[in-house]
């Protein structure tokens, strides 16, 4: 029996040996606050390659200091960071893994930053400071931000790169009305400021390499945008040059009536309606860690990919065990054939 997890996927000049995403997860883990990855980074991907990952997306890479959550996350804001970055791609690679690597800014949730800054002056909530608002040639001096860490990550030998427009960051920020209150064009546009930025990477990308956007399809804070809105705001992402969506939700702050869900696929549905609107590959997450309901997604074509992050922190060989558990096919490592 062939499981629909082991099958191949091919998006542009991009060829995946199977549908399972390593997402991007934050691993608070730099030294000396520089931004460059460390050994640990080297062992935590390399080992998920190992453990037979079809694409690994690296963690939330931001394009400069201020832009990271905390001091301890990733950026690559400098040329001297390439080299670390390349030597984790090129070894994920060599075991067969895609690498991607997301790029992005915090804005308003950059905790460590002396001032936040945002496409407006609102805060998260009271437990977090209160931003300053970009002006328009800081907005417009970002996206070339954006494009030069894009730049940098080919160079590092990247497969994909993967935008980060989800879970209450800069470019989440930018189209959530709510959020963002201003007045000039990327106030009257909610789409601009992430439509420049899919542009500008574009730019930089070779011909082929598909490009990635996570969004929050919802948000959960009362009054927050609906699927509706993210569906449309997508559209322009599309039409700009994004080939896939990562389809998430929330995280733009607290909570209120509405609550996210905490039972297995309960994001599968938002995904599935992202495909369907805009006709285009999704990778589907949340709580997919059973592979028995990973195999149903891609079989029932909701999503095209599937994500699997705290699974993959409990068990880095969590894909060939999956496959094996659904489909009894899988290559260990021949290194470690014997167990198998």
């Amino acid at each position: 029996m062939t499981s629909h997890l082991y099958s191949p996927f091919t998006i542009n000049n991009m060829v995946l040996k199977n549908r399972i995403v390593m997402p991007p997860m934050c691993q608070y883990s730099v030294d000396a606050h520089d931004g460059t990855p460390t050994d640990w980074h080297f062992v935590h991907y390399v080992s998920r390659a190992v453990g037979g990952t079809g694409l690994i997306i690296i963690e939330m890479t931001d394009v400069e200091p201020d832009g990271r959550i905390s001091n301890r996350d990733l950026g690559l804001w400098s040329d001297e960071q390439i080299p670390a970055f390349q030597r984790i791609i090129s070894e994920s690679q060599r075991h067969g893994a895609k690498v991607g690597i997301q790029i992005a800014h915090a804005g308003r949730k950059a905790e460590d930053a002396a001032v936040p800054v945002g496409p407006s002056d609102i805060p998260v909530s009271a437990d977090y400071k209160k931003p300053r608002a970009l002006t328009t040639q800081e907005v417009r001096d970002m996206v070339e931000k954006f494009k030069d860490t894009a730049r940098r990550a080919v160079e590092a030998g990247v497969d994909t790169i993967e935008i980060h427009g989800a879970h209450g960051y800069l470019v989440h920020q930018f189209h959530s009305p709510l959020i963002n209150n201003r007045q000039d064009e990327y106030g009257k546009d909610l789409a601009r400021f992430g439509v420049e930025i899919v542009r500008a990477v574009k730019s930089v990308m070779p011909e082929g390499m598909p490009l990635i956007m996570r969004i929050s399809a919802i948000e959960y804070m009362d009054g927050g945008y609906d699927l509706d809105h993210s569906i449309e705001i997508s559209k322009r992402y599309k039409e700009a040059g994004v080939d896939l969506f990562h389809v998430t939700s929330g995280g733009e702050g607290p909570a209120g009536r509405k609550k996210p869900g905490n039972y297995p696929g309960y994001q599968v549905p938002m995904a599935r309606a992202f495909r369907q609107a805009l006709e285009v590959p999704v990778i589907a997450v949340g709580n997919l860690d059973d592979p028995k309901l990973a195999e149903a997604t891609i079989a029932n074509e909701d999503a095209d990919l599937i994500g699997v992050a705290r699974g993959m922190l409990r068990d880095p060989y969590w894909a060939l065990h999956a496959i094996q558990a659904v489909g009894k096919e899988g290559t260990p490592p021949e290194q470690y054939g014997r167990a198998y």
